[in-house]
């Protein structure tokens, strides 16, 4: 393929003008460059001055037939130059959300492969295959949680700011776990959560550390501070009496 054509190349005043299609007179730029896309087959590029396209060139390709002397416009176009000003790659629902974004009413995408699931064929090994179908009967669920999966549950609950152990740090009181108000969660999580019962308390429903302390724990009570006002023995006067007819 040769380096050039001048017949193409030349033509620059011709791709000018047929961008004026797709493009004010004022909206096309300077020349930038010529490229020889192939045989006899050329795109000039303008520079775009249409506000919004900051970095956006206006090209025109041509071509012409072998031994002539003419160039034909084949098509014009506006595309984005090495600077242009793009909107962000396009990101699928499903990867854009994030914890939080759920409202009721939504419905999350089936995700095949997902590390916090495992088939539920998988959960125990062969010694608790039995206490398995006791516990899973009638569920027919396809997948439970994976260790990792427990994992990420575990450290966010106990991170929680609301609900773990966070507040007993600022909070002086009797821990959840000695609550009797607390329901211990199944498996492996009894051993560091459970769920409040309280209603009074700001944590009912929710899953607690065993550690945390809300303040309604079942088994505490507010210090009462004895009082500096000195109590008087009660007198009766047989005079302020009044006799009514009964």
């Amino acid at each position: 393929m040769p380096e050039t054509d001048k017949v193409l190349a030349g033509a620059v005043e011709l791709a000018r003008e047929a961008l004026l299609a797709i493009a004010k007179p004022d909206e096309v730029g300077e020349h930038l460059d010529f490229v020889l896309d192939d045989v006899r087959l050329g795109t000039h590029s303008f520079d775009c001055l249409k506000a919004g396209y900051r970095g956006w060139r206006w090209v025109t390709t041509l071509a012409r037939v072998p031994r002539g002397r003419k160039a034909t416009i084949c098509e014009v176009a506006l595309i984005p130059g090495p600077d242009a000003l793009l909107a962000p790659k396009w990101v699928p629902w499903k990867e854009r959300l994030k914890p939080g974004d759920m409202r009721p009413g939504d419905t999350l995408p089936y995700q095949e492969q997902d590390e916090r699931l495992e088939p539920g064929y998988t959960q125990v090994d062969q010694e608790n295959r039995d206490a398995l179908q006791i516990d899973e009967v009638g569920l027919g669920r396809k997948r439970v949680l994976s260790p990792e999966g427990r994992d990420q549950a575990a450290k966010r609950w106990y991170r929680s700011r609301e609900h773990g152990p966070e507040r007993a740090r600022k909070k002086k009181g009797e821990q959840c776990s000695t609550c009797g108000f607390l329901m211990k969660l199944h498996g492996s999580m009894r051993t560091m959560f459970g769920v409040c019962a309280n209603e009074w308390s700001p944590s009912d429903g929710r899953v607690v550390s065993l550690d945390h302390v809300c303040g309604a724990h079942s088994e505490t009570d507010e210090d009462v501070a004895p009082t500096t006002v000195p109590k008087n023995q009660a007198a009766l006067s047989d005079a302020d009496l009044e006799v009514t007819a009964s």
